[in-house]
């Protein structure tokens, strides 16, 4: 893989001579180098009859052990996130490397995607019954960050649904990562906190 001129300073390590243009394209294909979660937020339904508000995230994180709290961010041109904003609570559903497919469906709001097998959490919003994963949340902030908004969750449930590798976002497309077999042995996350 080149680089282009513009980025050639970044290879090996060596440092910018002089300040670059950051544009969002640049921002991208760097930040583009480091992997991201997939997700998918979901909220409760509206009205009765009316499909849940969903939106897949590339963004999720956990940003407090105590109190308990998540974060997402997302775009402030998202038609989605004011949904679930107005509901005041959401669940993240962690998908598996096997659930590229169920991502797709959400993420071109295709009129099937609600087929998956779900149920409602004790706040309403779905969890997919094959999510690795799920977090139960009230929102608990929203704050402004560029052309994004930074959203906190106070996670109110949660569970881990299944094993398997996480479905992660890398350069452009979807994959997944290794499960480093030291810290799955242990039983303890090998994570830096």
């Amino acid at each position: 893989m080149s680089l282009s001129a513009a980025d050639s300073s970044l290879q090996r390590g060596t440092p910018p001579s002089g300040q670059a243009s950051v544009t969002a394209g640049r921002l991208r294909r760097v930040a583009g180098h480091y992997p991201t979660g997939v997700v998918l937020v979901t909220g409760p339904r509206p009205a009765p009859g009316q499909p849940p508000p969903a939106m897949v995230v590339g963004t999720f994180t956990s940003v407090s052990l105590h109190p308990a709290l998540v974060g997402f961010l997302p775009a402030k041109s998202s038609t989605t996130w004011p949904r679930i904003r107005a509901a005041g609570r959401f669940c993240v559903n962690v998908l598996g490397a096997d659930q590229q497919q169920v991502c797709r469906r959400f993420a071109a709001a295709d009129p099937r995607r609600w087929e998956v097998p779900h149920q409602e959490t004790a706040t309403g919003s779905p969890v997919l019954l094959d999510a690795l994963a799920w977090f139960d949340c009230e929102v608990a902030g929203e704050a402004e960050a560029g052309d994004h908004w930074f959203v906190t969750g106070a996670v109110r449930d949660l569970a881990v649904g299944r094993p398997g590798p996480p479905l992660v976002f890398l350069r452009g497309g979807y994959g997944h990562c290794a499960e480093d077999a030291d810290a799955a042995g242990s039983g303890r996350p090998a994570r830096p906190d």
